[in-house]
């Protein structure tokens, strides 16, 4: 009987598929792929690489501009000089006078409140910084073109 047990049971040879298997690889063994392997290299080549490279660092070197040499400042008038001077330019009459002698008379009608910020700046521009101001500037083509930007702030009439 103990012949027949041996005989219905199959030998262990159902136990080889297990050993058919690959066996399992340890986490430890296998390499990260993250890691790149780094090159080996060799003291010579890194000796070729950095007399290579110093030629090139020396050439990169940029030396330091020279400086200009500073030019000596004229000196200044005595302080009462120039306090005539600026006395004796706003002497002069408001009106400007053109060489061609025509003169536009402007008056600042609208408020730049809420306006661009290039209006406002044109309107100081033309020396208008309140409403119902006015001055007599040169009829030339910047201003006529300064006009034009605030047209719609201003009263542009010929100046006597």
């Amino acid at each position: 009987m103990a012949d027949d047990k041996d005989a219905k049971k199959p030998a262990k040879a159902a136990k080889p598929a297990a050993d058919k298997m690959p066996p399992k690889k340890e986490a430890a063994a296998t390499p990260k792929k993250d890691a790149a392997p780094k090159p080996m290299s060799t003291p010579k080549k890194e000796a070729a690489t950095k007399k290579e490279a110093e030629p090139e660092a020396k050439a990169k070197v940029k030396e330091p501009k020279k400086k200009k040499p500073k030019l000596p400042r004229p000196p200044l008038a005595p302080a009462s000089v120039r306090m005539a001077a600026m006395v004796k330019a706003a002497a002069k009459p408001a009106a400007a006078v053109a060489k061609n002698g025509k003169t536009v008379r402007l008056t600042q009608l609208g408020s730049p409140i809420g306006r661009r910020d290039y209006q406002l700046a044109t309107l100081r521009g033309l020396g208008l910084n309140r409403r119902h101001r006015s001055r007599v500037l040169e009829d030339t083509p910047a201003v006529r073109g300064m006009i034009a930007r605030v047209h719609h702030l201003v009263r542009v009439e010929p100046a006597p």
